[in-house]
Order: C-alpha cells, then structure tokens, then sequence
C-alpha cells in the first residue's frame, strides 16, 4: 500500500507543477482547473492509502522478503461460465444506441442493465447458476 500510496502522490504533486507552469504560461482557466482536478485526483487517494498503510501490517507488495505464493489470495470465488457479463454488454451497446436512434431504446437499456446487476450479484453470492 505503502507503494501505491507514493505513486499517486507523486502523480498528484507532478500534475500540480504541471498546472501552475501551464497557468502562468497559457493564463487559460479550463485546462488549469482540469490540471488542478488531477492534482486532487492523485493527492485525495495518495494521502488516504499512506493514512491507512501506517496502521496496517505491511502488504506482501511492501515487504522486500515476500514471496510471491504470499500474495496469490484466494482464487476459487469466481464462477466458470456466466451469461451476465453478456447481457450487460448488450445493455451497455443498447444505451449507445439509444444516443443514435432515440430514448425509447432506453427502457430496454435500463431492463437489461438492472437484470444483469441483479443475476449477477445473486450468482456470486451463491456460487453457481441461477
């Protein structure tokens, strides 16, 4: 955590330099609030990830002597097939095509959306088909 907690501060400081040399050298205000917007974007999670990892035992990726079978983690929680990811998809493609053709495609955008959430979400929590 330690690690990714450097990068995302690096990021953050890296794109607030970046912003104040763009400010005084394009004096434009929509790409220096957008620079700034990264700067938080990287700051917020930074500090947040090195608050925790001081209050955490060290994380395999932090620890010089770890070895990789430390990090694997658990495995078997995912189904083997599923159709969910499908119809997800099909409700993804159904809201672009509702910005082409027309809100009328939306229902069956938002019907295909919510069943995917919900067949998947009970297919995890029961560890098979539904």
């Amino acid at each position: 955590m330690k690690i990714g907690a450097r990068m995302l501060v690096v990021i953050g400081f890296f794109f607030g330099i970046i912003g104040i040399i763009y400010w005084f050298t394009s004096y434009e205000d929509a790409g220096f609030l957008m620079l700034i917007g990264a700067t938080f974007l990287g700051l917020l999670p930074g500090s947040y990830y090195w608050w925790w990892s001081r209050r955490m035992k060290l994380r395999p990726s932090d620890d010089p002597d770890a070895s990789i079978e430390a990090s694997a983690g658990t495995v078997d929680t995912f189904p083997s097939s599923s159709i969910w990811p499908f119809i997800l998809g099909s409700g993804a493609f159904f809201i672009g095509l509702s910005l082409v053709f027309g809100i009328w495609l939306v229902p069956i955008a938002a019907a295909l959306v919510l069943t995917a959430s919900v067949g998947a979400t009970l297919e995890s929590r029961r560890g098979g088909t539904v």
